[in-house]
C-alpha cells in the first residue's frame, strides 16, 4: 500500500495531537508532534536563562540552536512517542503551563522554524507519518497528500487544556488558560514568519461537539479516500 504524507494544522488545544496519534497507531505511520519540538526549543532556552515571563534573549537561543537534539522514542506502555532533548525525556516538563506561554514567542523566530523544518523534512523523507503543527500544510509539507485543518472555539479548547492539567495536578484557573488560548491564537496568527492559517486545499473540521471517536473517524474516513485513489 502507498504511504502518505498527513498534515494536520490548527488552534492550540484542539486535539490536533491527539487525534494524530490515534491515527498514526490505526495506520502503522510515524507520528511526529511538531508542537512537541517547539515546546522542547522553549524548554532549552528556559533552563538555560535565554527566556522567561520579563525577558527573551533571542539572539542568544539562535546561536545555541545547534546545540539542541530533538528526538520521539516511542513508549510501549503510553502506546505512543515520548519527546527527548538531548537525550533526555522531557515529555513532562514541556506540556507545563509556563511552557505554554512562552512557546509562541520562541516558535516566531524564523531561525528556530528553519532549524526545526529541516528536522521535520527528514523525518518524512519516507513518507508513512502523520504531523501535526501550525504550518504543517502551508510550509513543512505544502505537498502533503492530505491536509486538515482543525478548529473549535476558544473557551472549548480552553476546557479541554484546563481539564487535562487539572488532572496533572497543576494548580491552574480556568482565566488564565482561556487568556493562554485567546493569545497563543493571536500569536500564532499575526506571527511574521509561517503564521497559523488554513491551506487553500485543506479540510476544515469544526470538532467543538465531536468525541474523540467522532473525530478519529471522520479523519480516517479522508484518509480512505485518498488512499483509494
Amino acid at each position: 500500500m502507498n504511504k502518505i504524507i498527513i498534515a494536520i494544522d490548527g488552534y492550540s488545544s484542539t486535539g490536533k495531537s491527539t487525534v494524530a496519534k490515534q491515527l498514526a497507531k490505526h495506520l502503522g505511520y510515524v507520528y511526529i508532534d511538531s508542537g512537541a519540538m517547539y515546546r522542547a526549543v522553549t524548554y532549552f532556552a528556559m533552563t538555560k536563562g535565554i527566556i522567561d515571563a520579563k525577558h527573551f534573549d533571542a539572539d542568544e537561543l539562535i546561536s545555541k540552536l545547534d546545540d539542541i537534539k530533538i528526538r520521539f522514542v516511542f513508549n510501549s506502555d503510553l502506546g505512543f512517542a515520548e519527546v527527548y532533548l538531548n537525550n533526555v525525556n522531557v515529555e513532562r516538563e514541556i506540556r507545563s503551563m509556563e511552557v505554554s506561554n512562552l512557546v509562541s514567542k520562541v516558535s516566531a523566530i524564523p531561525e528556530v522554524r528553519k532549524q526545526l523544518v529541516k528536522q521535520q523534512h527528514a523525518m518524512g523523507e519516507e513518507k508513512g507519518i502523520v504531523m501535526d503543527g501550525r504550518d504543517i500544510g502551508t510550509v513543512v509539507f505544502p505537498n502533503a497528500e492530505l491536509k486538515i485543518f482543525m478548529t473549535a472555539s476558544a473557551e472549548t479548547r480552553a476546557t479541554r487544556r484546563y481539564n487535562e492539567l487539572k488532572a496533572k495536578g497543576d494548580n491552574v484557573s480556568f482565566e488564565a488558560v482561556l487568556k493562554n488560548v485567546q493569545e497563543r491564537d493571536y500569536l500564532d496568527s499575526t506571527r511574521a514568519d509561517s503564521p497559523l492559517y488554513k491551506a487553500d486545499d485543506a479540510i476544515e473540521i469544526d470538532n467543538s461537539k465531536m468525541t474523540m471517536e467522532e473525530q478519529l473517524q471522520t479523519v480516517l474516513g479522508l484518509v480512505n479516500k485518498v488512499l483509494d485513489n
